[in-house]
């Protein structure tokens, strides 16, 4: 996850963390406290129609979710966080197999496909990404590109190759790899995708795209949002990137998930429900949709923002949150491969 930071009203460091009280929070008799790794500004949106049509009050602490899954794990029963919204389910994962999240209510699962959410039920999903081969045409033409992504790690994509491999929504496509062809195939490509991405392995998928956009690499794998967010900073004539999804069903070609569940330490638990139980209503999802993050509303019958591909009709592979779980096999097969 990586995002501008902003604050709603009083800024205050929390150690590693962003701490951004709503306006008009102190004074309220009802407030929970939101550990959030999403996008800064979607969030806001959310946290504001929340309080607006509750009354009660919601304080965002913003950080890295990774950075945020961390820190409730090692604050236990102690946590003063209510709610945890991530970018990327593996987070919520860790959490759910430290036993530290309360069972979602079945109203609020019930609103979005079950194949979003997690299994047990402890935590719903919100909104989706889908990963896609970004490429510029001047470097590379739409035949030469791959159709599958092992075959990134072909000698023909030396030099040409860029590559985010710190980011949370790199893992699951290396979850993906690895459930289709096993770890030592796994860390096989991805030694390979680290020779072709040599010089090239940026620190976050806006580098990505920038750099594939100014020509300095021929291909990238991003989250499709990215693409939109930064065609809109940049505008559109100036976008000379193209994306283009995977081979249907391909490894590469995942939907992550983005979710929210509630600590089971929580003092707040009937307003933590609330939240998430706004997060997958109508109005919700249709700020999601309109957001700047380009991300997909998970609720039936909420489209996505203009230009995308409509959920539905997507083809990704079978991989299932319960498949990514905590992510920590993602990033022990890229340490084992030099990537981290």
């Amino acid at each position: 996850m990586r995002g501008v930071r902003i604050a709603l009203g009083t800024l205050a460091v929390a150690g590693t963390a962003t701490l951004l009280s709503a306006c008009g929070s102190s004074g309220s008799s009802h407030a929970i406290t939101l550990y959030s790794g999403q996008h800064v500004q979607t969030t806001a949106a959310l946290v504001h129609a929340f309080e607006t049509s509750t009354g009660i009050a919601v304080n965002v602490r913003s950080a890295d979710e990774d950075t945020l899954a961390t820190q409730i794990s090692t604050e236990g029963g102690n946590s003063p966080a209510d709610v945890f919204y991530t970018e990327n389910s593996p987070a919520l994962e860790y959490l759910q197999a430290k036993n530290l999240l309360s069972p979602v209510a079945p109203g609020t699962l019930a609103k979005v496909p079950a194949k979003y959410s997690s299994p047990q039920g402890r935590w719903v999903g919100v909104s989706a990404r889908v990963s896609v081969i970004i490429y510029n045409p001047s470097k590379i033409s739409a035949p030469q590109l791959p159709t599958g992504v092992t075959q990134l790690a072909d000698p023909a994509y030396q030099g040409k190759l860029a590559i985010a491999p710190s980011e949370t929504d790199f893992q699951p496509v290396v979850a993906a790899v690895d459930r289709a062809d096993g770890q030592k195939a796994t860390v096989a490509w991805l030694k390979g995708v680290a020779s072709n991405a040599s010089g090239r392995d940026y620190p976050d998928n806006e580098t990505v795209v920038n750099e594939v956009n100014r020509g300095s690499a021929a291909l990238g794998v991003i989250d499709q949002y990215y693409w939109y967010r930064i065609r809109d900073e940049i505008g559109a004539t100036n976008m000379h990137a193209k994306i283009v999804f995977f081979a249907p069903h391909d490894p590469g070609y995942v939907t992550d998930v983005s979710g929210a569940g509630i600590l089971k330490s929580s003092g707040h638990q009937a307003d933590a429900q609330k939240f998430l139980a706004f997060l997958v209503s109508p109005e919700a999802q249709k700020i999601i949709a309109t957001s700047a993050s380009y991300e997909y509303p998970l609720l039936p019958g909420v489209a996505a923002r203009g230009g995308q591909v409509p959920l539905a009709a997507l083809q990704p592979n079978a991989v299932s949150v319960a498949d990514l779980g905590d992510g920590q096999t993602a990033v022990n097969l890229l340490r084992q491969a030099g990537l981290l």
